[in-house]
């Protein structure tokens, strides 16, 4: 839709016609809004952001990134500042924060009331990606010995401020959550009947301490547009809600494509992100794989005189490693995401490796018969028999190296997703050399 508007919204800057831009920008989606201030002067993103309405300038706010955002808050006067933050959701203004300079963070913080001031310290005290950081306290509550009638009334006046009315929780004296119910529910209830009358006390919640992953997989699987969050005493302390999932699953799948490529996750995006943050995500893990990759000419000068032996060995190293590396990778590709999804346990590895070593041999069989052919072609049948043999044993033993590596590093509480490409082709290079060079020397020393 921006992109539509964009040339109107281009000459209405250019000639300051602010009043009909205000007008404009009314029915314009905040999410569009921040998209035109990212690619505008901070000066003048200022200006169209204060021409904004109080609610949707902390919408429009909540979607920009975080350079911009310290541009912006480094323009607000403190009023402006003050009804912006006071606009936003608990969680936005925790993220906020944790991005912020130092001299930002302070004057963010003395924009806001000390009940919020208290709330965003709360938060900041749970766990780095833990739901206690993503949560919100903007939901609306019951009590379990209200009527109906009653509990209406008070949705009606207080769920205008509530992140979502879909789903209503039912607390005790204590503020221990005993239900969440559909508004639906309620609704087509009797109004003098209890709330205590239509709940079940059956519910599932999160603990401020899960970690984050564990919200996007209960409310995909509970299929919630929000879930509750209790203290350690059951006590409710807010909700999770599913478009902040949605940011998080975002944020961990372009985490896990980092790691699949040996990268450490970037904490900003990669415009917002500096050529030497590039480089030192990146360096570490080259730099071990080049090491690791000395085992591989290791290999291979220990077995010199093979290779001196039969020079046509030579020609299918990079066949043979290649395919292993590949192989490799698409099962580790497969287990990693299987584990990520809750689809294959821990407890089902040895089930996973039976089903992995059938799969390997078939794979194998398949390209060691096209690899012979081509060794026949190139060196003659022994070497093609050297070959053919050398590419059943490389597939089979690459295919189990990726399915029981992402096994053994969620064991050890590491992030399978390191497993995959660069970590198992690198393994499977010099597996994969032992094993040709091991055949070839047994073969060709029977044969020659």
């Amino acid at each position: 839709m921006i992109h539509l508007l964009k040339p109107e919204i281009e000459e209405l800057i250019e000639s300051k016609d602010w009043v009909t831009l205000k007008e404009s920008l009314q029915d314009v989606p905040s999410v569009d809004i921040a998209e035109l201030l990212e690619e505008i002067e901070p000066s003048v993103a200022v200006v169209i952001f204060r021409l904004l309405k109080k609610q949707k300038a902390a919408e429009v706010f909540s979607h920009l990134s975080n350079a911009k955002e310290v541009e912006l808050l480094d323009l607000l006067t403190k009023k402006q500042l003050e009804e912006v933050m006071s606009n936003l959701e608990p969680d936005d203004r925790v993220s906020i924060v944790e991005e912020l300079p130092g001299h930002l963070t302070q004057r963010v913080l003395n924009s806001l009331n000390v009940e919020e001031q208290q709330e965003i310290k709360q938060m900041l005290g749970y766990p780095m990606e833990s739901v206690g950081r993503q949560m919100t306290s903007k939901y609306v509550k019951v009590r379990s010995d209200w009527t109906v009638e009653r509990a209406m009334r008070h949705i009606r006046k207080f769920g205008y401020s509530a992140e979502t009315v879909n789903v209503i929780y039912v607390v005790d004296e204590n503020e221990k959550l005993i239900d969440d119910l559909r508004l639906t529910q309620l609704i087509l209830a009797d109004p003098q009947d209890r709330i205590d009358d239509i709940t079940d006390d059956s519910f599932v919640a999160l603990s401020a301490y899960d970690d984050q992953e564990h919200a996007v997989e209960m409310l995909s699987k509970y299929d919630r547009v929000a879930m509750p969050v209790m203290d350690s005493d059951g006590v409710l302390i807010g909700i999770v809600t599913v478009d902040d999932i949605i940011d998080i699953a975002r944020e961990e799948a372009t985490e896990d494509f980092h790691k699949t490529a040996a990268v450490a996750p970037l904490k900003k995006t990669y415009n917002e992100t500096g050529i030497w943050e590039l480089f030192s995500k990146r360096i570490t893990w080259l730099i071990i794989l080049v090491f690791v990759n000395l085992l591989s000419s290791g290999v291979i000068e220990y077995y010199e005189e093979v290779l001196a032996s039969a020079i046509a060995l030579a020609f299918f190293i990079p066949l043979l490693i290649d395919s292993g590396g590949n192989t490799g990778a698409q099962s580790a590709t497969i287990m990693v995401r299987a584990i990520a999804i809750g689809d294959v346990k821990l407890s089902h590895w040895f089930r996973t490796c039976g089903k992995e070593i059938l799969v390997g041999v078939a794979l194998g069989f398949a390209m060691g018969a096209a690899s012979a052919v081509l060794g026949i072609f190139r060196g003659g049948w022994e070497i093609g028999l050297v070959v053919g043999i050398s590419m059943v044993a490389i597939v089979l033993v690459a295919n189990l190296i990726g399915t029981i590596l992402p096994f053994i590093l969620t064991k050890l509480k590491i992030d399978p997703a390191v497993a995959s490409s660069p970590l198992i082709t690198t393994i499977v290079d010099v597996t994969g050399l032992l094993i040709y060079f091991s055949v070839a020397a047994i073969v060709l020393q029977n044969m020659l």
